[in-house]
């Protein structure tokens, strides 16, 4: 029998889970959620959205692909730690350069394994997501790395699950946004759109470009004035972590464009658009976080299968002077999943699109931002003449 080193997760409500280490040897901590996707590890791993967070894998067994550079969806993993049934030490991919516990050696990623998964995400379906502490004995005993964690160490752990700062009320996009603007590289020339970071995934910029779009990313303090000074013909609200109401320079700035150019958001951006006109966000119970999620597009009667990673929502009943419209809807919670402004081009969904990982169902709206871009030039001019001219309307 092979000897493992022991490992705990500790959550704030005083529940102890034993298991075994896996991937960087120390101690995380952060707020615990769970995914349902089969597949997409990496690509979970390294969206920003996932920042402050400790993931738990609800597919028994994950890592037996390994780890691809061409499924970074960022420059660096963004989660706090990874929590799985059952951890592969071994791959087979001819894409793969590494294994799934290299990489998280390689990040600083801590990891446990050997717990009961089931168990974990009922709690966190039934109580709400917690914060909680992943440890490994080896980090705190190396002469006894096989050893168990005594009660009296696990509610220190419960301890510093409790202390540690809360999402609810944080900003978190300055700690993932680009700190200089960029253009995307393309091979021929699109309209040109900016694109507001609050933590974007790479594969929403490449899908962007696919439908003719020129992409320039820019930080998400980035003024109106900045943006409209790059002769954009679109704005893109990406997605990101955290609170959405703490973000204010955001909603200020989504305001002040809102008219001036065809906008779509997604996720946290979604979020910032409903904030924006006035309306208010609430943090969900336990959030959505895979890629089955159904949605019912309510234009066209369509059920679409999506990808989704958020923990909030809009209240669209809270926007002012009915300013936007449900376009799509949740069926399984009927909470808001897409919304679309009733004067100008801007709309939004919370669930993702680009869905990497996930199903394609939903990336016709990559073409629906471009044929609102092409036709709002059409009829107004270029947005930077509309903007000289005062034709605002907000």
């Amino acid at each position: 029998m092979i000897r493992k080193e022991r490992a705990v997760l500790a959550l704030e409500d005083g529940t102890v889970y034993r298991g075994y280490a896996f991937g960087h040897r120390g101690e995380t901590v952060g707020e615990v959620v769970f995914n349902t996707s089969m597949t997409g590890y990496q690509e979970i791993m390294t969206d920003p959205s996932y920042n402050g967070q400790i993931v738990t894998m609800t597919y028994p067994h994950i890592g037996n692909y390994g780890v691809a550079i061409y499924d970074m969806e960022s420059n660096k993993p963004y989660v706090r730690g990874f929590i799985g049934r059952e951890f592969s030490e071994g791959y087979s991919n001819h894409r793969a350069q590494q294994s799934l516990e290299s990489f998280m050696q390689q990040h600083g990623i801590v990891s446990i394994q050997g717990i009961d998964t089931r168990a974990l995400v009922r709690r966190l379906r039934e109580g709400g997501v917690v914060k909680g502490v992943v440890a490994h004995r080896s980090h705190t005993h190396p002469e006894d790395p096989y050893g168990e964690f005594s009660p009296a160490e696990e509610q220190v752990l419960v301890a510093r699950a409790r202390g540690h700062e809360d999402i609810d009320g944080r900003d978190m996009t300055p700690e993932v946004t680009t700190p200089l603007p960029y253009a995307f590289p393309t091979l021929k020339q699109g309209k040109r759109v900016v694109l507001m970071d609050f933590g974007i995934k790479h594969t929403i910029i490449e899908r962007l470009a696919e439908v003719g779009i020129e992409p320039i990313v820019v930080p998400a303090h980035t003024s109106p004035a900045q943006i409209m000074a790059l002769q954009p013909h679109g704005l893109f609200l990406s997605n990101g972590p955290g609170d959405p109401s703490a973000p204010e320079y955001a909603h200020k700035t989504a305001w002040e464009l809102m008219g001036l150019l065809p906008t779509f958001g997604i996720c946290l951006g979604h979020q910032i658009l409903g904030l924006a006109a006035g309306g208010r966000t609430f943090k969900m119970k336990f959030g959505h976080r895979g890629g089955n999620q159904p949605v019912k597009n309510l234009l066209t009667g369509h059920v679409e299968i999506t990808a989704q990673n958020h923990g909030y929502a809009v209240d669209l009943e809270s926007i002012p002077d009915q300013q936007f419209v449900a376009t799509h809807i949740n069926l399984n919670d009927n909470t808001l999943e897409g919304m679309a402004h009733v004067r100008y081009p801007v709309f939004s969904v919370q669930y993702h699109p680009e869905a990497s990982p996930g199903p394609h169902d939903s990336r016709y709206l990559f073409n629906r931002f471009i044929e609102e871009i092409n036709s709002f030039e059409g009829v107004t001019g270029t947005p930077v003449q509309k903007a000289l001219t005062g034709q605002h309307g907000v």
